[in-house]
């Protein structure tokens, strides 16, 4: 199996609200391009769509349908080597890779496209594990700014349980990896919605890593979805 190369090179680290870390140039310039051109069209039938308060987006984690670079990419940003990897640079170790892609996959927002701020799911549903990393991959070419969806990281408000305020946001610039905690009350979303022309798309890889159950582990196996 041929391996991909990822660069690791962290570009930004930072732990307010919660700890994240930016990687620019994750991987090849061309097969990064090669890749944003696999994804589905936008209404074919095997995306599972969102359209409400919740989300306005869509996502596949079918593997039979990943095109032969998506699926090898997915299987090397899944393995044991690479795992280990991040494990190393965000210093949660030991790690498993969620190779089922719980809620991963492909996704895909387009105009008016929104995802609103949330809590991921603490203990996974079938492995009794708990979610840990997050590895969100931005993948449309030539993506600008003022089409908004950018990753928005959120303060706690201890007294409410809920979100407090944006603290970070993060450009889903081409090429762009993102890595965070989902542990330490890590409110994140997508809230305002994309303005991106037609034909154009906010793309993205997701994947998790899991660890074993500690003491921020709570009975939460869905996000948890509030509206700010």
């Amino acid at each position: 199996m041929e391996k991909l190369n990822f660069n690791l090179e962290v570009t930004e680290h930072g732990n307010n609200p919660f700890d994240y870390w930016i990687v620019d140039n994750f991987l090849d310039y061309n097969v990064a391009k090669d890749i944003s051109q696999q994804f589905l069209n936008y209404e074919e039938e095997e995306w599972v769509g969102y359209d409400g308060w919740i989300a306005k987006k869509k996502i596949c984690n079918k593997w039979d349908r990943f095109p032969p670079l998506t699926y090898k990419t997915f299987f090397n940003l899944l393995s044991d080597e690479f795992t280990e990897r991040v494990s190393k640079m965000t210093g949660c170790e030991p790690l498993y890779p969620d190779i089922g892609l719980h809620g991963g996959g492909w996704h895909m927002h387009t105009q008016g496209g929104n995802l609103s701020v949330h809590l991921d799911y603490s203990i996974h549903p079938k492995m009794n594990l708990q979610r840990k990393i997050n590895l969100i991959l931005y993948l449309e070419e030539g993506y600008q700014s003022d089409w908004g969806g950018d990753l928005e990281l959120w303060s706690h408000d201890p007294e409410k349980n809920k979100p407090g305020h944006c603290v970070k946001s993060i450009e889903a610039k081409f090429n762009r990896a993102v890595f965070f905690d989902t542990t330490q009350n890590s409110w994140h979303g997508v809230p305002s919605k994309l303005n991106c022309p037609p034909g154009k798309a906010r793309k993205s890889f997701a994947v998790y890593y899991l660890t074993e159950l500690s003491n921020t582990a709570v009975d939460r196996f869905r996000a948890h979805y509030v509206e700010t």
